[in-house]
C-alpha cells in the first residue's frame, strides 16, 4: 500500500496528542495515512501494554488511518543503531511514504529525541540501494521520503510551519480519549500521573489554540523540519484575514 503521510512515535497516543489533526484532516481529503507506534507503551504507569493497543486501536478507526503498525521495540530501552534503523526502513520501503512525521527531536520524554532521531536516520538509510532489507519474504527497494517533519510535543518548538486543524480539532480530542487507561478519569483507582491531571488536556487545547493563533485560525499544529520547506508561489501561503 503506497501511504501519502505515515506518522512514526514512540508511544501509541504520541501522534494523537501531537499531530492527530493533522492526519485526520488529509484522511478527509481522501489521502492513505499510516502510522507505526514503536513501542507498546509498556513502562507506562497505567494500564497494560494490550490494552494500549486496543486503545491505538480504537483511535486509527477514529482517524480514518489506513494502516498502523506496532515495531514492538522496548519502551524506554531502544537504540538508534543499526538493528532498530533496518525495522524501521522495512515500514518506509513497504508504505513508500512521501512525507515522515517523526516525534520531536527533544522533549520531556527521552524517548520522543531518540525516537526523533532515530527515524529521520533511518529516512535517509531507506534510500540507499546498498542497505538490503526484507518485507514479507521479497527483498525491498529503495525508497526515501521527500520530506521529514517532526511533531510539536510537550516541550515548545518554534515551528517550522503550522497546519490549520481548526475543522479537525473535535475529531483530534475525541482520538485522545480512546486512550481511556492514560488520561484523565475520576473514577480511576490507578496512580496519578502527569497525564492524569485534568488540566493537562486543557493545555493541548491551549497548545493547539496558540498555534492557531500564529495563522490566524482556531487551531493549529506546529511542526519543525531541518530542511526549509518550499513553496510553489506566494499564493500557496495561508495569510491571516486582515480587520
Amino acid at each position: 500500500m503506497k501511504l501519502q503521510i505515515l506518522a512514526i512515535a514512540a508511544h501509541p497516543d504520541d501522534i494523537e496528542l501531537s499531530c492527530s489533526g493533522t492526519l485526520i484532516k488529509h484522511a478527509q481529503m481522501g489521502q492513505a495515512i499510516g502510522i507505526v507506534d514503536l513501542t507498546r507503551g509498556e513502562l507506562g504507569t497505567r494500564g497494560t501494554p494490550e490494552l494500549r493497543i486496543e486503545e491505538s486501536a480504537d483511535a486509527a478507526k477514529l482517524m480514518g488511518v489506513a494502516v498502523r503498525e506496532n515495531a514492538n521495540m522496548r519502551d524506554g530501552f531502544f537504540k538508534n543503531d543499526e538493528e532498530h534503523q533496518l525495522r524501521i526502513i522495512t515500514y518506509i520501503r513497504a508504505y513508500q511514504p512521501d512525507i515522515i512525521i517523526a516525534n520531536a527531536l527533544a522533549d520531556r520524554h527521552p524517548d520522543h529525541g531518540r525516537a526523533g532521531r532515530l527515524v529521520a536516520d533511518s529516512c535517509f538509510l531507506a534510500g540507499l540501494r546498498k542497505v538490503a532489507t526484507i518485507w514479507e519474504g521479497k527483498e525491498q527497494q529503495p525508497w526515501r521520503p521527500k520530506r521529514v517533519f517532526h511533531m510539536i510535543q510537550d516541550r515548545f518548538a518554534e515551528p517550522s510551519f503550522v497546519v490549520d486543524i481548526s475543522i479537525a480539532f473535535t475529531k483530534k480530542m475525541e482520538a485522545i480519549q480512546c486512550y481511556k487507561s492514560q488520561f484523565h478519569d475520576p473514577l480511576s483507582k490507578e496512580p496519578q500521573t502527569y497525564l492524569t491531571t485534568a488540566q493537562f488536556l486543557k493545555n493541548i487545547e491551549g497548545r493547539d489554540a496558540l498555534m492557531g493563533k500564529r495563522i490566524g485560525v482556531t487551531y493549529g499544529e506546529g511542526f519543525t523540519s531541518e530542511n526549509i520547506p518550499g513553496i510553489s508561489n506566494l499564493d500557496s501561503l495561508l495569510l491571516p484575514g486582515l480587520p
